[in-house]
């Protein structure tokens, strides 16, 4: 996720900057053969770009728009799996007394849980953005658990397999009872919900034709500008072409990477940020003070992944 503050405005141009070169040299092509040539029939009325121009930028509002939204929804999943995190870690610790007979093995299961919910964030952003969902998971789950859940495609659902498994070992042992059992597991399928939500998002393609027709209508556009301002500007059309031509493109490109939200990219949802947050406040909640760092890498302080 993009910061506020310190986006540089390499990374931002650096998107369009070979259509951008493309449009100055069109263009002043257009210029060129305009003023040494004499051709004054190149030129057509401004009006035509103008209503061309009115229609697309209505168009790329609304895909915009629904780019946002999807960007949006995905922030808002990520905000109920922090929520649900922390419930399932409190319900745990508090439905599961530690004061029974066999307390030191209520512990060690209480934290199994715990930290398996971390490796489950986890696990589900690696997976979302198309990466290894076992990497790194040594560090919260044991040896055994991975060799488990490795044999599944879907490493998330393995892991909520394993949350379920050890709720019905624990209503067996009594350290739970019939209705607290019933809300943890309410819990895990929220949790199930939120990650099939994201899936949704990630599998389900923004429509090719719509972009495709956009961005057909707006390169047709930009072809078309320079012969309508070449009789008011001359030369000075160039950098005034460029910098029309350039706010089109800069709104197709924020589109097209805000409806990815889980492409991998500083535009995504902070799925790893939001991890981490998570790790430190179920570990905390364990009285564990091996905390994750929270500090970002300094090569890329702009955005957060």
């Amino acid at each position: 996720m993009l910061l506020k503050k310190n986006i540089p405005l390499q990374y931002v141009f650096g998107k369009i900057k070979y259509e951008v070169l493309l449009v100055a040299v069109y263009t002043l092509i257009i210029v060129i053969l305009h003023d040494r040539f004499n051709l004054k029939h190149m030129a057509i009325p401004l009006s035509v770009p103008m209503i061309m121009g009115t229609v697309i930028s209505l168009l790329l509002a609304f895909r915009s728009n629904q780019a946002y939204d999807r960007w949006w929804e995905a922030r808002t999943i990520w905000g109920a799996i922090v929520n649900d995190s922390r419930s399932f870690t409190r319900q745990v610790l508090s439905f599961i007394d530690d004061s029974a007979y066999e307390s030191e093995e209520i512990n060690h299961f209480r934290e199994r849980m715990v930290r398996r919910q971390i490796a489950w964030c986890y696990a589900l952003s690696q997976s979302l953005r198309g990466l290894d969902g076992k990497e790194g998971l040594e560090k919260h789950i044991s040896k055994r658990e991975v060799a488990y859940v490795s044999r599944f495609a879907n490493i998330p659902m393995a892991l909520l397999d394993l949350h379920a498994r050890d709720l019905n070992y624990a209503l067996k042992k009594g350290w739970v009872n019939e209705f607290q059992q019933v809300t943890l597991d309410q819990t895990l399928s929220r949790l199930c919900d939120a990650m099939g939500k994201c899936e949704r998002i990630k599998n389900t393609v923004f429509p090719a034709t719509y972009s495709l027709y956009i961005h057909f209508a707006m390169n047709f556009f930009i072809l078309l500008l320079p012969f309508a301002l070449i009789e008011y500007f001359g030369l000075i059309e160039v950098p005034l072409v460029v910098a029309i031509a350039a706010s089109f493109l800069l709104i197709e490109k924020m589109a097209i990477h805000l409806q990815d939200p889980f492409d991998n990219k500083p535009t995504d949802t902070p799925m790893t940020t939001i991890s981490r947050n998570i790790e430190r406040d179920l570990k905390q909640l364990l009285n564990d003070h091996h905390l994750p760092e929270t500090t970002q890498n300094v090569d890329h302080k702009f955005y957060v992944m």
